[in-house]
């Protein structure tokens, strides 16, 4: 695997060197054993909030997960395959360091949000949802809102921003993606998918693939996000392609051995065990969404760095710059911070790392102040 490959596509990459690696074992104290249980998200946000918006089709409703009452608002837009959850541990960090609020919203087709299109990815039909959202949590009047994006939700922030969809915005925050290394990785991007498990036997399992994989490297991130990246499945006997597979092994049974009695006390047993068969499941098939990565990523150095509101680019690496963006960085067009020590999914593997960047930037901005009695 090539060193720091970067796969912005996802919020989520094959493990860097250095990371941990499939089957790897983290240190742990002596004796101490790594806990794998999910974690609830009422542990970081303070109230979920289902946002209906109008389309050609009828209504999408929006899962939102918010937190705070007063200050500028946090808008969070999460990295494809991901889900509003993936922003809970730093929530509850920037939450302690600042005066704000936050909101953060699982994009289309993505964690609990339902759509009537979820087939439709595209740059300009996501960016609209995020413009609908706001308008119809706030009105005409919303408040001064900063928008912060990882992976593919950082190109959904700069083409939310570009085309002006939220009026009220103070800044924009943007979580490693660069135009240029991202179409370097859509190459690598189909064999990465293929390279997942497609399932797993429980969540807890899910959990523990995602830290020892390398993609979350923060326990406790995994624990509260994972279950938004994955869903549990029921198989039945009303399962067509279950229900084909015993009933033509027991066709076969009975021309063979003519065993009626037989036949329905296996029917019985299979029906059992497969009632009894559950596991989990990737919610987004990200592989086929490979028709739209081209519209999230190509142009979006250039869009960026138009956007006229102060910008923020948090990287995992310095290697992640495109000549775009180091040309932009030298004439101080925006503020640029590398995080090192983390993999692709930043502001999981280093919630206060990046909640102090973006704390420290808002406050040099004057968009808000720190709490009363933290010390920066």
């Amino acid at each position: 695997m090539e060193k720091q490959l970067h796969l912005n596509l996802l919020a989520s990459r094959p493990p860097m060197a250095g990371g941990f690696q499939s089957g790897s074992k983290m240190k742990m104290g002596p004796g101490r054993k790594r806990d794998f249980t999910p974690l609830l998200w009422s542990q970081y946000f303070e109230t979920i909030e289902d946002v209906e918006v109008e389309n050609e089709n009828g209504k999408d409703i929006f899962r939102l997960y918010c937190s705070g009452s007063s200050g500028p608002v946090l808008l969070l837009l999460h990295g494809g395959g991901h889900s509003a959850l993936s922003w809970a541990v730093f929530t509850a960090v920037i939450c302690s360091r600042i005066n704000c609020r936050v909101v953060a919203m699982d994009l289309r087709a993505h964690g609990d949000t339902k759509v009537k299109n979820p087939e439709d990815l595209s740059a300009d039909t996501m960016a609209k949802d995020v413009g609908k959202v706001v308008e119809a949590l706030y009105g005409e009047n919303p408040p001064e809102i900063m928008m912060i994006g990882h992976s593919m939700g950082g190109a959904i922030a700069v083409h939310t921003a570009s085309a002006n969809l939220v009026p009220s915005l103070l800044g924009l925050c943007v979580i490693d993606v660069v135009e240029g290394t991202a179409m370097d990785a859509l190459n690598s991007m189909q064999n990465f998918l293929r390279s997942r498990p497609k399932t797993f036997k429980s969540l807890e399992n899910a959990i523990e693939w995602s830290v020892k994989s390398g993609q979350i490297r923060n326990i406790e991130s995994a624990r509260v996000s994972m279950g938004g990246q994955v869903k549990k499945c029921e198989e039945s006997a009303s399962n067509p392609s279950v229900s084909n597979s015993i009933g033509e092994g027991i066709i076969e049974e009975e021309e063979e051995e003519g065993a009626e009695e037989l036949n329905k006390k296996r029917m019985k047993e299979d029906d059992q065990e497969v009632k009894k068969e559950s596991f989990y499941t990737w919610r987004v098939e990200l592989s086929k969404t490979e028709k739209y990565w081209d519209g999230w990523f190509r142009g979006l150095s250039a869009l960026f760095l138009s956007c006229s509101v102060p910008k923020l680019l948090l990287l995992a690496g310095v290697d992640r710059l495109d000549k775009d963006l180091t040309i932009g960085q030298m004439q101080g067009k925006f503020q640029m911070q590398v995080l090192p020590q983390c993999g692709h999914a930043v502001h999981e593997d280093a919630p206060e790392k990046v909640a102090d960047a973006l704390a420290t930037f808002m406050v040099r901005h004057k968009f808000t102040e720190f709490k009363e009695g933290f010390l920066c």
